[in-house]
């Protein structure tokens, strides 16, 4: 079989996979705290053929075409995105690296960027959909004016009080390696290794500081975007000319053979 085929292939699987990871980044461009991605590329080699018995070994398998390009993984970038003052005080964002914990049912600890905050039914900060954060801040009834500190310290004024009452703090976490880290939608993620966790408190350890009536903007730049977008699509529309000079060769030996 001609192996232009399956390099076109190769080269087609490779652009259209990469195609997907741009469009899911332009998609995100207005989801806080999204994460965009880069995909990269290995070239295929066909291992030497040392003996006609090796030759006839791998002979119509697609092995023998290996030449080519193949996409490895799609790397999440990690930057912090533009902070976006929302001026709501249960809007939160982490002008920094680190994360805040999440309890997840069945005992599942997620990560998580910032976005907006609500008390839920049993009176403890949570996402907006429910999900309670692990530093279990219980917020009493009647109480108002909530703020956050930069230190991640919550405080609430409550009627009938003077002072302001201290709820407990917010700490953040960092993930040695960010590999581990698999996203699983909703704006929350996962690491597979929990040892890779780290606690630290807002300010240390590069964890960065907690910005109350803010959201973290998605770091996708559009123009960028757009100009990947274009690449790949010329990079497709090359593999597919290599697939089509391949049975225009095919073409052409068959009508020899006549």
């Amino acid at each position: 079989m001609n192996g232009a085929f399956y390099i076109g292939a190769t080269g087609l699987d490779a652009q259209q996979r990469a195609l997907e990871v741009t469009a899911n980044n332009i998609a995100n461009i207005n989801t806080p705290a999204f994460k965009r991605s880069v995909v990269r590329f290995a070239s295929l080699v066909t291992p030497a053929l040392d003996s006609v018995d090796a030759l006839t070994e791998v002979r119509g398998s697609r092995s023998e075409a290996l030449g080519g390009v193949s996409l490895v993984n799609a790397a999440r970038i990690w930057a912090t995105g533009e902070m976006h003052l929302t001026g709501n005080n249960m809007d939160v964002a982490i002008d920094g690296n680190g994360f805040l914990e999440l309890l997840g049912p069945n005992g599942r600890t997620f990560l998580w960027r910032g976005g907006t905050l609500k008390m839920n039914a049993d009176g403890y900060l949570a996402t907006a959909d429910g999900t309670v954060l692990k530093s279990m801040i219980s917020v009493p009834v009647g109480s108002s004016e909530i703020a956050i500190d930069r230190e991640g310290m919550v405080a609430v004024r409550i009627a009938g009080e003077p002072e302001v009452r201290q709820l407990g703090q917010i700490e953040l976490v960092m993930v040695k390696d960010s590999e581990a880290i698999a996203e699983i939608g909703g704006g929350y993620f996962e690491v597979s290794d929990p040892s890779a966790v780290v606690s630290v408190l807002p300010g240390e350890e590069g964890g960065g500081q907690i910005m109350q009536g803010a959201v973290e903007m998605a770091n996708v730049q559009l123009s960028d975007e757009m100009v990947t977008l274009l690449l790949l699509q010329r990079s497709y529309a090359a593999s597919a000319q290599v697939v089509q000079a391949g049975d225009q060769l095919m073409s052409i030996v068959n009508g020899l053979r006549r």
